[in-house]
């Protein structure tokens, strides 16, 4: 049996607020955030979920929680977290100032003054943007391509062995985790260009096949167009 996942960002945070880098280092949710994602939970309230995940960091864990409270149809119980899910680790950048960040990666990259994120990613390529972010890191441990990518397919992996028997389920991750899945795994993607970040509180949807694959369907839907 097929799964249908809705995979929703998190609510803005006060990181995201500031343009401070935010991957496994946590901020709470704003009020626009918390904002945001009622009306996200309000779209989703007549939709029926088997069952309901998030990653293990906090904002992720409030968030799925304003999904589960508003849902009128669905019966969760306990929420499983699920680390495999988190966001992308930026090592010693984590809790920076964004531009700076990138600004240091794109020297890495041999790029220089450069700290557009998208024109970075698009000139060098996403996996050469994981290795120069680990390389510019002073201790060097964010994550590169190699360790994404496997923590991705083991996240893949895990979900598909809890929803055997789960026709639909939500799943709150975080916005580069997202984006990252979809260069891999949506059909729109060239699997080495920059794709746009999805938006707080958006939902992406994905497949997982009886087979094991998973495939991304549909990319950053806002909450008015679900």
């Amino acid at each position: 049996m097929s799964t249908e996942v809705y995979l929703v960002r998190h609510g803005e945070t006060m990181f995201n607020q500031l343009d401070k880098v935010q991957g496994w280092c946590d901020s709470p949710l704003t009020v626009k955030g918390i904002n945001d994602l009622k009306r996200t939970a309000q779209a989703l309230s007549q939709v029926h979920f088997d069952n309901m995940y998030s990653s293990d960091l906090k904002r992720a864990i409030d968030t799925v929680h304003l999904m589960k409270d508003a849902n009128q149809i669905s019966e969760i119980n306990k929420i499983k977290k699920l680390p495999e899910f988190r966001e992308v680790f930026f090592g010693s950048f984590e809790g920076d100032d964004v531009h700076h960040t990138w600004e240091q990666v794109a020297m890495a990259a041999g790029m220089g003054h450069e700290d557009n994120v998208t024109k970075i990613i698009n000139q060098v390529g996403i996996y050469e943007f994981r290795e120069a972010t680990k390389e510019a890191d002073p201790r060097h441990l964010a994550e590169n391509k190699e360790e994404l990518d496997a923590r991705m397919v083991r996240a893949v992996n895990v979900l598909s062995n809890l929803t055997k028997n789960e026709k639909r389920v939500l799943l709150v991750s975080h916005g580069d985790f997202i984006k990252t899945l979809g260069i891999k795994y949506w059909n729109q993607s060239d699997g080495l260009h920059d794709i746009i970040f999805p938006d707080n509180g958006s939902v992406s949807r994905g497949i997982l096949h009886d087979n094991g694959k998973f495939e991304i369907v549909d990319y950053n839907i806002n909450a008015e167009n679900i």
